[in-house]
């Protein structure tokens, strides 16, 4: 319940900083800076880099949360209606908080007498450098540091909500045993989040910017991004019955399938896109830099690796255990592992005419029944019921 303040109180904390950045001067010259298109800009591959992995950060994807919380959902929860939903939202909050922060960056120019481009900068250097500058030249000054650094404490709190709650329900569907009963749940949750302070403490040192823009550019950045989600279509396109199989899945849970144009992103435009940014970022790759002019040593460029590594190699590596884990031949492999388990978790939502299975064992080695028309009418009732 926590979470309801946290993730709306930031909302009021905007729209005050935004009525407070108007009445400022020169934040019309910000507003405007900040709408205005540079055309020139689209023709730089890199751009449309930055704004890929920026999507991926901005909306969560390839990090787990999304899945982990959504598995909390009732089966027949409209997931369709609210990625439409969770779309608009981020993205509208996004535009929005590009006029608080641009009014407040056109003040700051003003009060310099520079051209804004000198005052607007990115990453990290925007939110604890350039923005509380021009916050301390405001009017009651600390007022709206307080309101400004207030907002990022809820919304980074938030964000490790979700971050830990993606990460132990992940935990906790793979190795339901050993964290079920009692509080192990409770201890394991204390344990993560211990190890992530002990982690934390190194970025508020004398030299945690740079250990920050360390994890900020291998652990968790675009590329890794990248190819998570490419490997995420992959399989739902490819490996899960081309598809279909998921969209059967979704009209089961909502009464109706999703648009055709889906499908097509999830086989084809998805992991094109992710494969040719992935690889032009590859190709384009860089050592990392901090402030333009401090190159980091290059056993931080191995570590730094090794933590990007630690989530890719996952998933080859976890595909190579499993089948070499299971019996049969390579086929054979191929099909139990590929095999969906999801209906014995709700079996009332599966085929009237498909036979209930009595294990998990059962599920993997029976091949899935097309649904007749009649099925299909009656199956969707039931879900809409």
């Amino acid at each position: 319940q926590v979470v309801y303040f946290t993730a709306t109180f930031p909302y009021l904390v905007l729209i005050i900083l935004f009525i407070n950045g108007m009445t400022l001067p020169g934040s019309y010259d910000g507003i405007m800076y900040y709408l205005k298109p540079d055309w020139s800009k689209l023709g730089q591959p890199q751009v449309w880099i930055d704004a890929g992995t920026q999507i991926f950060f901005s909306y969560a994807i390839g990090l787990g949360a999304l899945s982990a919380l959504g598995s909390y959902n009732r089966f027949n929860n409209n997931c369709y209606r609210d990625t439409f939903i969770l779309a608009l939202v981020n993205s509208g909050t996004s535009f929005f908080a590009g006029f608080v922060v641009f009014s407040t960056l056109g003040f700051m120019a003003a009060e310099q007498g520079v051209d804004i481009s000198q005052v607007a900068e990115s990453g990290p250097g925007l939110a604890f450098i350039a923005y509380p500058k021009a916050v301390s030249l405001m009017p009651m000054a600390p007022l709206w540091a307080a309101l400004f650094f207030f907002m990022l404490i809820l919304l980074g709190l938030d964000s490790q909500f979700v971050g830990v709650e993606g990460f132990v329900t992940g935990i906790s569907d793979l190795f339901p045993a050993a964290l079920t009963g009692g509080y192990r749940r409770e201890v394991f949750v204390g344990v993560c989040c211990f190890t992530s302070f002990l982690i934390a403490i190194s970025m508020v040192t004398e030299g945690g910017m740079y250990v920050f823009q360390l994890f900020d550019y291998y652990s968790a950045s675009g590329m890794t991004l990248l190819w998570q989600a490419g490997w995420e279509c992959i399989v739902v396109a490819w490996v899960y019955a081309g598809g279909d199989r998921f969209m059967d899945n979704i009209a089961l849970m909502i009464g109706y399938r999703p648009f055709p144009w889906m499908r097509w992103c999830w086989a084809f435009v998805t992991p094109c896109v992710c494969t040719g940014i992935f690889l032009f970022n590859l190709l384009n790759y860089k050592p990392l830099t901090y402030n333009k002019g401090y190159v980091y040593p290059w056993w931080g460029e191995a570590l730094g690796w090794c933590m990007a590594l630690s989530s890719m190699l996952c998933i080859p590596v976890v595909a190579i255990y499993r089948l070499a884990r299971t019996k049969g031949n390579l086929l054979e492999r191929w099909r139990i592992l590929t095999t969906p388990v999801w209906g014995c978790h709700h079996m009332e939502y599966m085929s009237p005419t498909e036979p209930a299975p009595q294990s998990i064992q059962d599920v993997e080695t029976t091949p899935p029944i097309a649904l007749t028309p009649t099925d299909e009418k009656v199956v969707l009732c039931e879900t809409i019921m």
